[in-house]
């Protein structure tokens, strides 16, 4: 499987051309047997540079950019391979999840936002 189709990738570039925007992330990618995930909400115009939210399991999530062709090379070699979660729907802006991932250590779900009558 690609790391990343070409409607992804389009959208990917679309948010990197808005700087200003809290996005919501476009790609949750994974390794299944190890803790690392990262959350990609903008793709740079070179097609390489990623930001996003970046765990690598030692309890400290960031913000920050990552390169996609070092991402394919890690998910190279490993047994598996890194994978993308088809079924990852964002519900909150990349800001949120940054806040929820420095708070328990590690990027977590945070689910559906939460309907509040007006």
């Amino acid at each position: 499987m690609r790391l990343i189709d070409a409607a992804t990738r389009e959208l990917l570039l679309a948010n990197g051309r808005d700087r200003d925007g809290d996005h919501r992330p476009v790609l949750k990618l994974f390794n299944p047997t190890g803790p690392a995930t990262w959350l990609i909400c903008a793709m740079e115009a070179d097609g390489d540079t990623l930001y996003g939210l970046c765990d690598l399991g030692f309890g400290e999530p960031e913000l920050g950019y990552v390169s996609l062709a070092e991402i394919e090379e890690v998910s190279a070699g490993l047994a598996i391979g890194l994978e993308r979660d088809t079924s990852f729907r964002p519900a909150h802006p990349l800001s949120a999840y940054a806040r929820a991932a420095r708070e328990a250590g590690r990027i977590v779900d945070l689910g559906q936002p939460i309907q509040r009558d007006s």
